[in-house]
């Protein structure tokens, strides 16, 4: 019996909370839709009174010259140009990278001649490896060619005494003509030999490793000692010529119709705080696969002190009208009709505000492009708007107007 009351009880709280809970947000709702209505309401009844204070104005002058005019400033439009910017980060680059390297075998390092930092022009001895086996292969061959010489000129010799006992009758045509074979395979020697002292010489010149470039020694990995071969692997001397630099930056896929190679762009260097105008000399065809933009390069003038993978910010121009009419944004205003600015014009003899219409174009930093809706000569209200309505009188130091 106990049981059956506390199981009864339970119940009768349980179904109290839920009506509660229930009741709870019945009104919860119910002032929700109050809010929004009351909202609603309040938008209906600003829209309406600022309406019949227009209609007012427009109606009744001596009510308009009764109302106090509300200080403005106004900027009398012009047709001026208008210029859209892709902004984007790139970096410095080089475009005369290069990496000195043996123009022969690899070789042990006896010499360098350079230091980081050094300027280098084309041809300078940079470095000088082992020479002691070329010098020995060159001495080789010109002790061979001595040699051979030296037995040419006597096989010569007997090879025109043959010919002249030959000439007289003298001996046989076979002795004649093994002298004269002699002779031709001992120039034979001599011409492969002096050949050899060429590629001998060559080798030798090889241990001497000169730069190929004008520029700035900017990193040496090799040392006395070590085997030189010009590779990362095997140590290297690396040349940057600053003289021919370069911007790199990546576009994004979407700016494809928009930038092509010779598209204006500004360039600002902010490490060294120095900024210059120039052209897209170079639109790759692809699209990167892990980016999914295209590369442009824009060459640095000459005397630039930029240096390889510093910072630099690319303003590329992709749209530009030579005589529109231009505005700044704050002073383009949103209601129900869409976009509109307030102007200034006479209402018989009193200054008023007038709402205006506007179709916007493109938008750059606090600059907008207005396709209709003003004309050169109107009088656009650029301070002092956030509190006027259509139809009020407004006054301004601008004593012209």
């Amino acid at each position: 019996m106990q049981q059956t009351i506390k199981i009864g009880f339970v119940t009768l709280l349980l179904a109290f909370a839920v009506s509660c809970g229930n009741k709870d947000n019945s009104s919860l709702q119910k002032k929700k839709d109050d809010l929004a209505k009351l909202e609603n309401d309040k938008a209906a009844l600003d829209e309406k009174i600022d309406s019949l204070r227009s209609e007012i104005g427009r109606m009744d002058t001596s009510s308009a010259a009764a109302q106090k005019p509300k200080l403005v400033a106004l900027t009398t439009i012009a047709p001026a140009e208008f210029r859209h910017y892709i902004e984007l980060q790139g970096n410095v680059d080089n475009k005369n990278v290069s990496y000195i390297t043996p123009t022969g075998q690899p070789g042990q390092v006896k010499e360098i001649f350079v230091k980081q930092g050094d300027q280098v022009h084309k041809g300078q001895l940079i470095l000088k490896m082992d020479a002691t086996i070329a010098e020995q292969n060159l001495a080789a061959a010109k002790q061979q060619s001595g040699s051979v010489q030296a037995q040419l000129s006597l096989a010569q010799s007997v090879y025109e005494r043959q010919k002249n006992l030959w000439d007289q009758h003298i001996g046989t045509e076979v002795q004649l003509l093994q002298d004269k074979t002699n002779v031709e395979s001992l120039q034979g020697q001599l011409k492969t030999i002096q050949a050899n002292i060429q590629v001998a010489q060559a080798a030798l010149n090889q241990t001497n490793v000169y730069s190929d470039v004008n520029g700035t020694v900017d990193e040496i990995t090799i040392h006395v000692g070590e085997t030189f071969n010009g590779s990362p692997q095997g140590g290297y001397i690396r040349m940057v010529d600053n003289a021919n630099m370069k911007i790199t930056v990546t576009i994004p896929e979407n700016y494809a119709g928009k930038v092509a190679r010779g598209s204006s762009v500004n360039v600002t260097i902010p490490d060294i705080n120095q900024s210059f105008t120039g052209t897209i000399s170079f639109l790759s065809e692809s699209i990167g696969a892990t980016n999914r933009g295209f590369t442009a390069e824009i060459k640095v003038p000459a005397g630039m002190n930029v240096r390889p993978n510093q910072v630099a910010l690319v303003k590329i121009l992709d749209y530009e009208v030579p005589s529109t009419i231009v505005i700044n944004v704050n002073t383009l205003q949103t209601d129900d009709q869409g976009k509109f600015v307030l102007v200034a014009a006479k209402q018989g003899n009193t200054l008023v505000a007038k709402k205006r219409v506007v179709k916007i174009g493109q938008t750059y930093g606090d600059a907008v492009e207005i396709k209709d809706g003003l004309q050169p000569g109107d009088q656009l209200i650029t301070a002092g708007y956030q509190s006027i309505y259509d139809g009020q009188p407004i006054t301004t130091s601008n004593t012209g107007i």
